[in-house]
């Protein structure tokens, strides 16, 4: 192992440490009532009380990540990429994040999974900058609407979000209608500076920019289509879930939980966001009149879904890839090559 990949794990310290934080927060930390986040009477006392809702929970599930892969189909359609391909590589890269540090996975997607979908690793990093903001753009509008029929939000704090939620807005319409004329003004807002930092967000903005050119305005309005579906679904898997156990919740609880979860993820945190989207969850469902204990325990049970479907989909479409390759470079050594960041 290089100096440099050594330097770059031991950064990922601080992750293991806020991850152990938050599930000290979430499951033993006891609130003003005494109530912890874990109840274990409550956890053997789990049952299915709607088993019918579980073809909810595969149904979505299937059909969420479904449209995600084939929003990552869309981007790259015009350099004559397969959905297969597309599919296999974007399921990878989720397996990938998941039990790996350093975001490993988004780095193969771009580095080593280039080849197979007929681009340039430039073109890769544009569709995953594009996809996250599309991500976080579709969490952040579900958030601020599940957030009004939340009782326990101050106006001050809904009215900073509604800002939020209206300059992002603002943002992406000028992305999608105006890309072909920004790319001059954002160089020239960035063309002071010498901090790196800000000479990468540059970077990763002007991408997002030419990967909206390439795509036109219609197939980015499809983009933003696409994303909203994908986060439906997904709204409707905790649905699906929270009726299986007959979670003691209304009807918007499962859908703040999905924003609020998902958003954990921007925490820097351990691999597969343990910790945060447990919290998160927890505390989107306490909102909306769940227990600390059944929040707590709702949240383990959906990532634990996520993490184990998710993770044996891309890595079963990994092993069968890397054998019907016949490649024999053990992944260790094959990650080793790879930058130890995003470019």
């Amino acid at each position: 192992m290089t100096r440099e990949h050594r330097v770059s794990l031991l950064k990922t310290l601080p992750g293991l440490l806020i991850s152990c934080g938050f599930i000290w927060w979430t499951f033993f930390h006891r609130d003003a009532h005494g109530a912890r986040g874990f109840d274990p009477e409550e956890f053997r006392g789990l049952r299915f009380e709607q088993p019918w809702w579980i073809v909810g929970v595969v149904v979505f599930t299937v059909a969420g990540y479904g449209i995600r892969c084939y929003r990552s189909y869309a981007m790259l359609r015009s350099v004559k990429a397969k959905f297969s391909e597309c599919a296999r590589v974007f399921l990878t890269s989720l397996a990938a994040n998941n039990i790996l540090p350093l975001r490993v996975g988004d780095v193969m997607r771009i580095f080593t999974y280039s080849g197979d979908l007929n681009a340039t690793p430039s073109i890769i990093l544009s569709t995953v900058i594009l996809e996250k903001l599309l991500d976080v753009f579709s969490l952040a509008l579900l958030f601020v609407v599940t957030m009004h029929f939340s009782k326990s939000v101050s106006e001050h704090v809904r009215t900073g979000a509604e800002v939020g939620v209206a300059v992002s807005t603002l943002g992406v319409l000028v992305l999608v209608f105006g890309a072909r004329t920004l790319e001059g003004p954002v160089k020239k807002l960035f063309a002071k500076t010498k901090n790196e930092k800000l000479a990468k967000v540059e970077h990763w903005l002007l991408l997002a920019i030419d990967c909206i050119k390439q795509i036109g305005v219609a197939g980015t309005l499809m983009l933003v289509v696409y994303s909203f579906a994908a986060w439906f679904c997904e709204g409707m898997l905790y649905v699906s879930a929270a009726n299986v156990i007959a979670l003691p919740t209304d009807r918007v609880g499962p859908w703040q939980a999905v924003a609020e979860a998902n958003l954990s993820f921007l925490i820097p945190s351990s691999p597969g966001g343990i910790g945060p989207f447990e919290m998160a969850a927890k505390d989107a469902l306490v909102r909306h009149g769940a227990t600390a204990s059944a929040g707590g325990l709702f949240g383990l049970l959906m990532h634990a879904w996520l993490f184990v479907t998710i993770t044996a989909a891309g890595g079963g479409m990994f092993l069968v890839h890397r054998a019907h390759r016949a490649m024999r470079k053990p992944l260790l050594e094959e990650i080793e090559t790879l930058p130890v960041e995003l470019p």
